[in-house]
């Protein structure tokens, strides 16, 4: 058994508040320059208070963007954003559980060919499917519309790859029974193989959600600013700076953290409250 030293549990718990100052240091900055106007935050020192620039910085910000440096409103790039993320993502595991639980439970000539050929593809980035990719998604006049930036990325070798290898930690004896009871394929898929989907189906939702939405996006979108996502926040923020708006850049930042935030916390909540139930 630890001994717990007062001194030391003291010491512990002061490290950790002075990381979290540390961390939270630049992100209370960052609010506070989204509240004030341009002579404030040029002067030296910046205050570090809120001034009252708050609610006409955030409106701009959420209605307009940048305007005079040409970027989308944000309110607009979080909405593509998470149709894009959500819509890939479920798309991408949709068809990666069928494909996975394929290649593991049916008995079928080069399964195992058939997979690390789609594993293969892993190694052709986005980058370089994306002058055919824009070609077919022109030919069927797709540009610049929510089916155009998801449709071409909802096939995954990656959430393919997860699954499999979740599905071969699944002992095979579950299934068996199962097919000895005469259940069907799909009832032990559904019955023994489902229930045990779901943390591994929460962690794909997370990090598929974050790498769907790439560069391919400035590309179907080239047609207008309605698609944009927050991919091209990237080229927001050099406009941004070439046109000398830091408040309103501030206030754009503010809220795509809150937008990540809302998303990810809970999460990360279920997951600890779910690891105290173990």
């Amino acid at each position: 058994m630890i001994e717990r030293h007062p001194f030391l549990t003291a010491l512990a718990h002061l490290v950790l508040i002075l990381g979290i100052l540390i961390v939270a240091l630049p992100i209370w900055i960052t609010f506070v320059a989204s509240t004030l106007t341009l002579d404030e935050i040029l002067a030296v020192p910046m205050r570090l208070l809120p001034g009252d620039q708050l609610w006409e910085n955030y409106r701009q910000a959420w209605n307009a963007g940048v305007s005079n440096a040409g970027s989308a409103p944000v309110g607009r790039m979080m909405l593509n954003s998470l149709v894009m993320a959500l819509a890939i993502a479920v798309g991408k595991i949709a068809i990666s559980i069928i494909a996975s639980f394929a290649v593991v439970y049916f008995r079928f000539p080069l399964r195992n060919f058939f997979f690390w050929m789609i594993f293969v593809t892993l190694m052709l980035p986005v980058e370089v499917r994306i002058i055919p990719t824009f070609e077919v998604v022109s030919d069927l006049g797709m540009l610049n519309s929510y089916v155009g930036l998801t449709l071409p990325l909802i096939a995954s070798a990656t959430a393919t790859f997860l699954f499999r290898q979740f599905f071969l930690t699944v002992p095979d004896e579950l299934a068996e029974a199962a097919r000895m009871d005469g259940a069907s394929e799909w009832r032990v898929y559904r019955h023994v193989v489902f229930p045990h989907l779901r943390p591994v189906t929460l962690s794909a939702l997370i990090i598929l959600g974050h790498i769907s939405i790439k560069v391919f996006d400035l590309i179907v979108a080239i047609g207008g600013k309605q698609l944009i996502t927050q991919t091209p926040a990237v080229y927001m923020w050099i406009l941004i700076y070439d046109a000398r708006d830091y408040a309103k850049g501030a206030a754009i930042a503010t809220l795509l953290l809150v937008g990540i935030s809302v998303l990810v916390v809970p999460y990360l909540l279920y997951t600890v409250r779910s690891e105290r139930r173990v």
